[in-house]
């Protein structure tokens, strides 16, 4: 965890060196530019008027005629105080008539003379650049003036400012300017913002530090670690990212750990539910074979009616078993359909009335008139309604009584199954639909691995619903569900 918290270090520095290589690199050109500049403007103001006093001491024109004698004298003697002009002679159109630059050397026939005349109206002589005869495409600053003979335009002397010998020059200056100016203040620049900003680094990334240590508590085992409110200010997202996945390892933990007593709660009820009914059939086949040839045919036939129940016991148990282990690895998909829920209810409360009549209790159907059809499966809402009539005529006393209510509440069919038994106690009324898990009634023993109610609740939570119990002690106790009313629309 550190040489990667040290990674992310290296590479936040890496980024932050490269930027500011790129960002001195452009400085420096920046900075090169407007120093030429700068010194391209100075050179033209200083040197603005160098060919209004070309055209006032020397006559480049008369009478149409270039005078070439005294222009040249006249380049001589300014070259040797300037030696950084070229002079050419142009005619009202821009063309080149003649020239005081190196033979061999002025390509262009033509001039532009639109930065001209924006330099001769100017009152003060702006930055401006004109064409290059020597090099077409580029332009350069220079200084202008018209010819006037007898108040008519004859053309214009036009003295680029900044010769190609002299830019060389220059050229080989500004090098040696900017190679000092990187030399002397990028660097030292460079490395001031590279030592600061590694410095910001760690001090921003301390709070990131602090919350890779928590993950790695965590990681060794201390659940209770979680980013505090301090270092969340710099990564809210993050630190709210782990605390909540920590609280989910951590309620999962411990749901696994209910899990697995449960698992061993279910292994206890299994094994004595399934030892009873064994050791009882056991017990009467080893009478049967014992006294095989004593036994009369009653005891005979008795023996054999307990082993059957006992058999059936155990029967029904198994069945339950597999039948929950398929709702909870959600191995059953419910194939629902439109049905007449009282229609369902009738079936069931007639094949439960015999068995209600040997107890001595009494099985009453209440329906509202004019129920809508329901849409659910039929098989499982009867698995449901049959787990809970058991549950209710085994916790109900002779002289009782079971009644199966059928209401519509909010476009939706209420089953209720309520029995005049004991009661449940109001603590443990919460527990009751957990696997495994029963509730103690008042003054009677539990019966199974209570897999029946859980059963019931994996059902329901397949149609989207869910059950409710209310239960008064020596009042009786009510399941209640709902189920949506079909829609044909």
């Amino acid at each position: 965890m550190k040489n990667a918290n040290n990674t992310l270090y290296w590479k936040i520095s890496a980024t932050l060196l490269l930027l500011l290589v790129v960002l001195g690199i452009g400085y420096v050109s920046i900075s090169g530019y407007i120093a030429n500049r700068y010194y391209q403007e100075s050179v033209q103001r200083v040197h603005a008027g160098l060919a209004k006093h070309a055209t006032d001491h020397v006559k480049p024109l008369i009478k149409g005629k270039i005078q070439e004698a005294s222009i040249k004298d006249y380049m001589h003697s300014a070259m040797v105080m300037n030696p950084i002009a070229e002079l050419y002679l142009l005619d009202p159109s821009g063309n080149i008539m003649t020239h005081a630059a190196p033979f061999g050397k002025v390509i262009s026939e033509k001039v532009d003379l639109t930065p001209i005349k924006t330099f001769i109206n100017a009152k003060e002589k702006p930055f401006i650049i004109g064409d290059d005869p020597r090099h077409p495409g580029t332009c350069k600053i220079f200084s202008a003036a018209p010819i006037i003979e007898d108040d008519e335009l004859k053309g214009y002397v036009y003295i680029i400012l900044q010769s190609e010998e002299q830019e060389a020059a220059s050229a080989g200056i500004l090098g040696s300017y900017m190679l000092k100016l990187g030399t002397n203040l990028f660097f030292m620049a460079l490395i001031g913002a590279l030592v600061i900003g590694l410095l910001a680094i760690w001090f921003l990334t301390r709070r990131l530090r602090n919350i890779i240590q928590q993950v790695q508590r965590f990681k060794e085992g201390d659940y209770e670690a979680r980013i505090c409110k301090e270092d969340r200010r710099d990564f809210p997202v993050l630190a709210d990212t782990y605390n909540g996945m920590a609280d989910t390892i951590v309620a999962n933990i411990n749901e696994l750990k209910s899990v697995e007593n449960l698992r061993r709660e279910l292994i206890a009820n299994v094994s004595h539910d399934l030892r009873t009914p064994l050791a009882i059939v056991q017990g009467y086949v080893e009478t049967l074979l014992i006294k095989e040839d004593n036994i009369s045919k009653e005891d005979r036939k008795k023996y054999l009616e307990t082993s059957m129940s006992s058999l059936g016991r155990l029967q029904k148990l198994i069945a339950q078993l597999f039948e929950y282990s398929k709702l909870e690895a959600k191995q059953v998909e419910p194939n629902k359909e439109p049905f007449f829920m009282s229609e369902l209810a009738q079936d069931v409360a007639a094949k439960y009335q015999i068995l209600a009549q040997e107890k001595g209790i009494k099985i009453h159907l209440e329906e509202k008139e004019n129920l809508p059809l329901v849409f659910a499966d039929v098989g499982l809402v009867e698995r449901v309604i049959q787990n809970l009539m058991d549950n209710a005529l085994n916790h109900t006393p002779r002289g009782g009584e079971v009644i199966i209510d059928l209401g519509l509440i909010n476009n939706q069919v209420e089953i209720k199954i309520k029995d005049t038994g004991t009661g449940i106690p109001e603590e443990e009324q919460s527990h009751i639909f957990e696997r495994y898990r029963q509730a103690s009634r008042t003054g009677q023993q539990a019966k199974g691995a209570g897999l029946g109610l859980a059963i019931v609740q994996k059902i329901l939570e397949l149609h989207d619903t869910t059950i409710e119990v209310k239960s008064k002690l020596n009042e009786g106790t009510a399941f209640m569900f709902q189920l949506p009313a079909y829609s044909q629309t």
